[in-house]
């Protein structure tokens, strides 16, 4: 989509929508590049400024699925030396059957 179409699209788009987030199935094999999941990259101040919007994501953190996160700096593939910028990445992940997040002795999780 062109730029000046996608503007269009976006600005078209209904404010504080409900999150229509696929959970990866728990059996899920390769790759999950194609799967719904978020990549956030820049400076720090960036990352978090974006991630302050994106605190609806948290309730996918239960008994039935799982987040995954890596939130790191970012390495230049050629040195491999740290760089400034950091990279954050997200995606929900389905839990398998006996792996459900264990619940503490009164009964809380």
């Amino acid at each position: 989509m062109k730029k000046d179409k996608f503007v269009k699209y976006w600005k078209g788009l209904r404010k504080d929508q409900k999150l229509r987030l696929k959970p990866i199935p728990y059996t899920h094999k390769g790759t999950t590049f194609a799967e719904d999941g978020i990549r956030i990259t820049g400076s720090r101040a960036f990352v978090d400024s974006v991630l302050s919007h994106l605190k609806d994501l948290l309730k996918y953190e239960s008994e039935e699925t799982r987040l995954q996160v890596s939130y790191d700096r970012s390495t230049d593939r050629d040195t491999g030396k740290k760089l400034r910028s950091y990279g954050c990445y997200i995606q929900v992940h389905g839990r398998g059957m006996g792996k459900k997040k264990a619940k503490k002795k009164d009964g809380k999780k």
